[in-house]
């Protein structure tokens, strides 16, 4: 079995509005590769092509030109999901189910096969914090509560790849590093992630990789820290009672500097051996900066 679950080539999608009399180019061009095992981020903003492109993946959309693959298999084909997770950007649960119901019923359709079936599905809803609302029905739930129920689904089944679309979309902050640390230790155990996300403080924890997709197009693919890393800028912050040379403090003892990358480590001795504590070290630009940065370079892509 071939190494990569996602495959694209020269996708493309193209939306007809004959009441508009004209085509909308959704997707153009779109070319990546996910290997088992790989974390792969799908960023961009609001209507950039993410959504379209994962339906493409999922076979509810068919695309205008190129070609999908999931796990070697045209997408087009039943096969081709089998192993594979999927959770929608608004997944629709049916709510007259409970969330114990939901992943048992996952379970079973997907032939996961457990001596005690309630025990292991009420393991990953207490995973997901949802154990003690097992028994209510889903029409009772909040947004937030109801994406948890449909990740701790998508997980059960046993994905070989887990598909999501803005899978922290509706949680607060708790759920938000729940679901985080839950998707990192998927990874740890070998599971291929792609997800969309227009957060991108959630990329820099999660993405090995990401794809950038602006206006249908893919404009690069890079890791987090190689688009962070064209800075030659660091931020560097401590707490500590004595003045250091290059930092700028305040009456509470707390120091800060931005320097050149060569000047990092002396002065990281230098507080060191001053008695300071090192509170934050980073490059000066963040993800989100360079993104925006790297996006205004690019040209719009004009519908058709």
């Amino acid at each position: 079995m071939s190494s990569l679950v996602i495959e694209t080539s020269e996708l493309g999608k193209v939306f007809k509005t004959p009441w508009m009399r004209k085509k909308i180019t959704a997707v153009a061009d779109v070319s990546l590769k996910v290997s088992q095992g790989e974390s792969f981020g799908f960023i961009g903003p609001n209507g950039a092509g993410k959504s379209t492109t994962i339906k493409i993946l999922m076979g509810s959309l068919r695309p205008t030109s190129g070609q999908a693959k999931l796990n070697g298999l045209e997408c087009s084909d039943p096969k081709s999901r089998i192993g594979v997770g999927y959770v929608p950007e608004s997944p629709y649960l049916y709510d007259y189910l409970t969330p114990l119901e939901t992943l048992e019923m996952g379970c079973k359709l997907h032939h996961v096969r457990e001596q005690n079936s309630r025990a292991y599905c009420m393991d990953w809803l207490e995973k997901f914090s949802l154990a003690h609302v097992a028994s209510r029905k889903i029409r009772t739930f909040s947004k937030g509560m109801a994406q948890r129920t449909a990740l701790a689904y998508a997980l059960a089944v046993r994905p070989r790849l887990l598909v999501l679309d803005e899978p922290l979309s509706g949680l607060d902050p708790v759920g938000r590093k729940e679901v985080i640390d839950i998707l990192m230790d998927y990874r740890i155990q070998g599971g291929a992630l792609f997800f969309s996300s227009h957060v991108l403080y959630d990329v820099e924890r999660l993405a090995d990789r990401f794809g950038l997709i602006h206006q249908g197009r893919l404009t690069t693919v890079q890791s987090p820290a190689e688009l962070v890393g064209e800075t030659s800028m660091m931020v560097v912050r401590s707490l500590g009672e004595t003045v250091v040379a290059g930092m700028v403090g305040d009456s509470f003892g707390h120091w800060y500097a931005e320097i050149e990358q060569n000047r990092l480590w002396p002065l990281l001795d230098l507080l060191r051996t001053s008695g300071h504590s090192i509170v934050e070290v980073r490059p000066k630009i963040s993800l989100e900066t360079a993104f925006m940065a790297y996006v205004s370079k690019e040209t719009p892509l004009v519908s058709r």
